[in-house]
């Protein structure tokens, strides 16, 4: 069945909007709303959120569907007055019936990562050449699939240097994508740690659809993650990076490769400063403004 998309900027609300979230949503569901999001207006994007942390972004849209037999003009006068902002204000749509849970198959198609790597929805059916390596995934609660410069910069990392039977770490694994890949061009073992239960959950679930579950352990506390292993690969922050330096240096093995993405390019001097006591760093590439450094362990 066809809804109703009702949608307006926090900032209608006045002052400190973020604040005001749980008057809008009251208001929204007493008129009657089966559903409501909050979008980006800006391009402005949030990166690792904690887990279970609701953080709105600066310039934030909320939207809340209806059922298609809502009266538009009574539901926009009734918002309208019960949050105080002009109905000019508000913007109402009707959205098509549509398989919504196929609607992200339009923008997420088959990924190529350097020589061998390719990263593809289960249901996509591409040519691909012989030597290729599929990782098969899709997009699911947990962050990383590819798209992002930073992942993408990692998957290539993997595809062009990982050793052959390495002990890898993926340190901050989201969906799981980089020990997936890791193990799919031969690793013999990785760790993947995530602060987020979400993550572990879809890392377990997608090293199982891609049959690398034997190769993959989840692990859910940085204590329990053990040394020494050839290759650690980080896609988080700059300030954790910086952090947990020597948590690096303690479990990657003499000679051993960290891969480190996640930060901006006036981030680089400082995280690469955190690492040199142990560390060899180089800028590995650089894309869409974000950096990854690789560095080897002395």
């Amino acid at each position: 069945m066809p809804q109703l998309a009702l949608s307006f900027a926090l900032a209608a609300l006045g002052p400190a909007p973020a604040a005001q979230t749980d008057r809008a949503e009251e208001a929204l569901f007493a008129a009657g709303a089966v559903a409501i999001s909050y979008t980006d207006e800006r391009d402005e994007p949030i990166l690792e959120p904690a887990p279970g942390e609701f953080r709105l972004w600066p310039h934030s849209r909320i939207e809340a569907l209806f059922p298609f037999d809502a009266a538009p003009l009574g539901l926009l006068v009734q918002v309208a007055g019960d949050l105080g902002i002009p109905v000019a204000d508000i913007r109402l749509t009707t959205l098509a019936d549509r398989l919504w849970e196929r609607e992200w198959l339009v923008d997420f198609g088959p990924m190529r990562f350097g020589e061998r790597l390719w990263v593809a929805p289960h249901e996509s059916v591409f040519s691909s050449a012989d030597n290729a390596v599929v990782v098969r995934l899709d997009p699911g609660l947990a962050f990383g699939t590819g798209t992002h410069a930073t992942t993408a910069m990692c998957l290539e990392w993997l595809d062009e240097c990982l050793p052959l039977g390495a002990r890898v770490v993926d340190f901050g694994c989201g969906s799981g994508v980089l020990a997936i890949a890791a193990a799919k061009l031969g690793a013999a073992h990785s760790q993947a740690f995530d602060i987020d239960p979400q993550a572990l959950t879809a890392t377990r679930d997608n090293a199982q659809a891609n049959d690398v579950q034997r190769r993959i352990e989840i692990v859910d506390s940085v204590s329990a993650l053990r040394g020494p292993v050839d290759v650690l690969v980080a896609n988080i922050l700059a300030g954790p990076l910086i952090e947990l330096a020597p948590i690096f240096a303690r479990l990657v093995a003499p000679r051993g490769h960290l891969v480190l993405a996640g930060l901006l390019a006036n981030q680089v001097m400082e995280v690469s400063a955190a690492q040199a006591a142990r560390f060899d760093v180089r800028t590995y590439r650089q894309r869409d403004g974000w950096i990854a450094l690789a560095a080897v362990r002395r």
